[in-house]
This record gives structure tokens, C-alpha cells and sequence, in this order.
């Protein structure tokens, strides 16, 4: 067993890829056990993939004033392994840049701000939004204004690369994109308080999130790729 641990450590980039794809995973199944209710509307039953955030899977209670224990714990579950997933990626990823002078350094760089976005994906898991709504949005707001800062310059430091494949570049370069979009409906978008804002917000934060999530697991998988390439013994 340890063996098969120590092994398994050895592959970072698959345990990203288990946690990745449990988040995506354990928060579908947890829509499906969420009481009902939404900021605009306490009365619906059921998760409203267009007007519930994510985050309404995480309360204790649901909108509908109805305990909501199970998706509450899968909600908490994904997330903290999310979060958790983030930092071992940002913590092990600059190996691929260490023989590369400048690029070493650059990598260090998206690693302490990458970190600190998946250790404040983790504090929003430990902070429901029912009852630690101050220390809640905190979290979210240094999660999403952190990430692409880090997936940013990763895209740079990939694309710079002499051998890691562009196109994980580009998917990152895009994913960026995506990430600025997502902060400026955040900040500037219609408001959650109204209806129409409301849809604009809740459907904008799962779609951010869920292409994150695939980001993160296309990048994770290539990284895993490259790192069995490189430790593969050479044959004559």
C-alpha cells in the first residue's frame, strides 16, 4: 500500500486530474439533492442550473429555509478538493521550467500567486455562504482575481517553452480570457438582486468554473504526459 502511495505521489498530475474530475462530478450529483430556493426567488423547488450559484449548494440551509446536509458536504468535498488539487498543480508544475533560467523564475512566480488562489478556493468551501457571507465573498473575490493572474503566466511560461506543446498555451492563453470576462461580470455585470442579473451571474460563475475545471484537467493531463515522456528510460 505505501508503495502503491508513494508511487501515486510520484504522479502528481494524476491526483489533479482525480480531483478535477471529482469536482465536476460530486457537484452534479449534489444538484440533484439541493432542497430548492434562490436569491430572487426563496418559493423554487430544486437546483436551478440557471439561477443558483454554486455556492448555494455549500449552505447549510438552503434558500427555501430547508436543512441541506448532503449537498452541503458534496459541495464541500469538491471544492476543498479542488482547491486542494490547484495548490499541488502550482506547487509541482514548475519542474518543467527549472533547466530554463528566466522561465524558472516566472514559473515561481504564477506558483505563489496559484497557490494562493487554490488555498482561497478551499477557504470558500470552509466558509457556507448562510452563515460566513463576509469571509465568503472575501475568498471568492481573491480566488478569481488571483487565478488568472497565475494561469497567465504559466500560458507565458509554456509558450516559451523549447518542448512543452504550445497548444496547452493557448488553451491556458484562452482560458485567461475567459477568467477576465468572468471578473468583469462580476464587478460590472447586471446585479444578482434583479432577475435577469441574477441569471446573467449564477449561469456565468458555472460556466467560468466548470472551463476551469476542464482547463486545469486538459493542462494536468499534458503535464502528466510529459512527465511520463521524460522519466521513461531511454532505449537503443
Amino acid at each position: 500500500m505505501m508503495a502503491g502511495l508513494k508511487k501515486l505521489w510520484q504522479r502528481p498530475f494524476r491526483i489533479v486530474m482525480w480531483a478535477c474530475g471529482l469536482f465536476i462530478g460530486l457537484t452534479i450529483i449534489a444538484m440533484f439533492f439541493y432542497p430548492g430556493g434562490t436569491w430572487a426567488d426563496p418559493t423554487t423547488a430544486g437546483y436551478h442550473f440557471f439561477q443558483n450559484f454554486f455556492s448555494d449548494l455549500g449552505m447549510r440551509t438552503a434558500h427555501n429555509g430547508v436543512a441541506n446536509p448532503v449537498a452541503a458536504t458534496l459541495f464541500f468535498v469538491a471544492l476543498t478538493g479542488a482547491g486542494l488539487g490547484l495548490v499541488l498543480f502550482f506547487l509541482t508544475f514548475p519542474r518543467f521550467f527549472a533547466d530554463y533560467g528566466w522561465l524558472k523564475w516566472l514559473s515561481w512566480l504564477g506558483t505563489a500567486v496559484g497557490v494562493w488562489s487554490g488555498i482561497s478556493f478551499v477557504g470558500i468551501a470552509f466558509t457556507p455562504a448562510d452563515v460566513f457571507m463576509d469571509a465568503h465573498v472575501s475568498f471568492v473575490y481573491r480566488a478569481f482575481l488571483s487565478l488568472p493572474v497565475a494561469i497567465f503566466i504559466f500560458a507565458i511560461a509554456i509558450w516559451r517553452h523549447p518542448t512543452f506543446p504550445k497548444r496547452y498555451a493557448a488553451v491556458l492563453f484562452s482560458f485567461t480570457i475567459c477568467l477576465i470576462g468572468y471578473v468583469w461580470l462580476l464587478f460590472f455585470g447586471p446585479s444578482g438582486v434583479t432577475e435577469q442579473g441574477l441569471d446573467y451571474q449564477a449561469t456565468g460563475q458555472k460556466l467560468i468554473v466548470y472551463i476551469a475545471i476542464g482547463s486545469m484537467l486538459y493542462l494536468a493531463s499534458g503535464a502528466h504526459q510529459q512527465q511520463a515522456a521524460t522519466s521513461a528510460p531511454a532505449t537503443f
